[in-house]
């Protein structure tokens, strides 16, 4: 349940911190505490998201470079 609402939460986590930060910005009373709990939540559904995206990286074309570079160091060695 975890992966399938993972992108949606850190998506969730990223617009709520920049909401709370625009808001703090954007009004008359600059409230030093609020911005930084909205740049602490941006940063949180970063790395969240970080960590997604590393976890679910598609290596196949990865794999199959470094399946092409092994063939031809073995037929050059021959």
């Amino acid at each position: 349940m975890y992966k399938k609402y993972a992108q949606a939460i850190n998506t969730v986590l990223i617009f709520i911190g920049g909401a709370i930060l625009l808001y703090t910005i954007a009004g008359e009373e600059e409230s030093k505490y609020l911005q930084i709990l909205g740049l602490v939540i941006i940063m949180f559904g970063l790395y969240r998201a970080t960590n997604y995206w590393v976890e679910t990286k598609d290596d196949t074309q990865d794999d199959a470079q470094n399946d092409i570079e092994e063939e031809t160091n073995s037929e050059n060695q021959k």
